[in-house]
């Protein structure tokens, strides 16, 4: 078993009008990272459109048959053509194009940034995405939408469970959105407006989500700076009451906060009175952000797009792609059931957090230097690709290892992206060590020194449970193995050393083997 390559990007893609798929689509999947998928085949017509140099970015998968619909484009090649670009706040940008059956994702960038007005400097801030309701993806520069949405089908059935009936009428759209390899470091330095409200739309959007979870003083104030960059700076508590119920609490609070939880009848009694509560606290943390402003700069447009976007950065899976999965449930009862749990894994250049869908909360979050993985292919008729997640734990106060399985159709696509990120931050660390990776003897003792602190604060972290960011590692179905060796398991990834002696040196990272029998901890 081998590690998959990665050197990969997510999707997008045109539509005619489609105000409402936005909204439907945004709760679904957010997979991203969309090597490409496309090989030439034999049966391919010559009027199809070709992406050259695309064959090898991604392994071929055997089929006996392709699903997609390939039609002639001869006709489309020169006319002039409409094209929806949608954008995070649920508007869209309207173009006018010829060649776009041709047009690759980097030449339809300049227009939409032109039509966006959007500075050259900001060039690699944001990305195409493919989207729908069953699947996203993020686009290369060199990807071409129109030969992608042609092929669509052929992705579904590839990495999605989705029955044939919904595949068939499955549709995407083209989305212009931040792009997952952009640094976070580098949205503070930008200046201009408008690249920062099409980042604060996205933000804000992701946490009525919930996708991007946090606990209830943190979407307060989330809340609160929206009502101020949204509704004005201005306004007194009657204005901003009526200002806040015309536009809904779920305009600015999460909405499984918003709109509460419990069954039927009890939410209609406590709605009125839950409504009202949030309603006065939004008010008051609205008056708390306004006066905390020292400055009447503080207040500017600028400023308070800002100030939302710096404190989504305090979340570390802000700006993460979002793939779907299940993992095992612990077993409970007498008969020690178990079952599968659905959950969300969110990939960044930071590392990897898997979250629970339904109590909105981290389940494990992972640095990449605290973590080894693989993808494992199905064995038989049945059986389910697997993303393996290792990192340390304790099992009655001994360190041991803990392996997590992801069961995922899109497990290849996160493994790609794992490695294509541990590649980028080893060759980013190099540079700005300004060596070829190799650690110097003055920087490692340093090295040991991070690293147990690094494990001190995680462990620290891991105790606190009451925050919805900290990882519940005791609520997971883990495989726990000791490395001396002394029990037999299946998967044990190999490594320049062990998780206990880490060096400061640049991640290495080999393919998991198999080995005997596995006994389930």
């Amino acid at each position: 078993m081998s590690l998959v390559g990665a050197e990969q990007y997510p999707a997008a893609l045109l539509l005619p009008s489609y105000s409402q798929l936005l909204c439907d689509l945004i709760p679904q999947i957010l997979l991203l990272f969309l090597p490409a998928f496309i090989k030439k085949e034999a049966s391919e017509t010559k009027d199809s459109v070709s992406m050259e140099g695309d064959d090898d970015d991604f392994p071929p998968e055997p089929s006996e048959h392709s699903h997609s619909q390939r039609g002639s484009v001869a006709s489309s090649v020169t006319r002039a053509q409409d094209l929806l670009v949608y954008l995070a706040s649920d508007s869209a940008v309207h173009l006018t194009l010829e060649g776009l059956s041709c047009m690759n994702a980097q030449e339809l960038g300049r227009n939409v940034r032109e039509a966006l007005n959007i500075p050259h400097s900001a060039v690699d801030v944001f990305a195409f995405w493919f989207c729908s309701p069953l699947l996203g993806l993020q686009l290369k520069p060199k990807h071409l939408p129109y030969k992608l949405c042609r092929q669509w089908q052929d992705l579904l059935y590839r990495f999605t469970e989705a029955p044939p009936e919904d595949i068939s009428q499955d549709e995407p759209c083209l989305l212009y959105k931040r792009n997952v390899f952009y640094p976070r470091s580098k949205e503070l330095q930008i200046e201009d407006e408008g690249v920062l409200r099409l980042l604060y739309d996205e933000a804000k959007m992701n946490i009525l989500e919930g996708r991007y979870p946090c606990d209830p003083e943190h979407w307060l104030t989330l809340g609160a700076l929206s009502c101020a960059t949204e509704l004005g700076t201005g306004l007194d508590d009657q204005a901003l009451t009526a200002a806040i119920r015309e536009k809904k609490l779920s305009s600015f609070l999460p909405a499984h906060a918003a709109l509460g939880g419990g069954g039927f009848l009890s939410t209609l009694r406590g709605r009125g009175r839950r409504n009202a509560e949030m309603e006065q606290n939004l008010i008051k943390e609205y008056r708390s952000v306004i006066s905390s402003a020292a400055t009447g700069s503080s207040l500017e447009p600028i400023a308070l797009l800002l100030q939302y976007l710096r404190s989504c950065h305090t979340l570390p899976y802000y700006g993460c792609a979002f793939f779907m999965g299940e993992i095992d449930k612990p077993a409970q009862g007498l008969l020690h059931r178990g079952g599968r749990k659905a959950v969300s894994v969110g990939i960044s250049l930071e590392g990897v957090y898997v979250m629970d869908v339904k109590e909105k909360h981290v389940l494990l979050g992972l640095k990449f230097s605290e973590l080894s993985w693989d993808h494992s292919y199905p064995e038989t008729e049945g059986d389910s690709h697997i993303l393996w997640l290792e990192f340390d734990g304790e099992e009655a106060g001994m360190p041991v290892n803990k392996l997590l399985k992801i069961y995922s159709k899109q497990a290849e696509l996160m493994s790609g992206l794992i490695e294509f990120c541990v590649e980028l931050r080893s060759v980013g660390e190099s540079a700005a060590a300004g060596t070829d990776g190799e650690v110097t003897p003055s920087q490692e003792p340093m090295g040991r020194e991070t690293n147990e602190k690094t494990r001190e604060r995680r462990q620290g972290k891991l105790r606190r449970q009451s925050s919805v960011v900290c990882s519940r590692v005791h609520s997971l179905n883990t495989i726990s193995y000791v490395d001396d060796g002394k029990e037999i398991k299946r998967l044990k990834p190999k490594r320049a050393a062990s998780f206990f002696t880490r060096q400061a040196q640049p991640p290495t990272y080999s393919a998991v083997q198999v080995t005997e029998s596995l006994e389930q901890g």
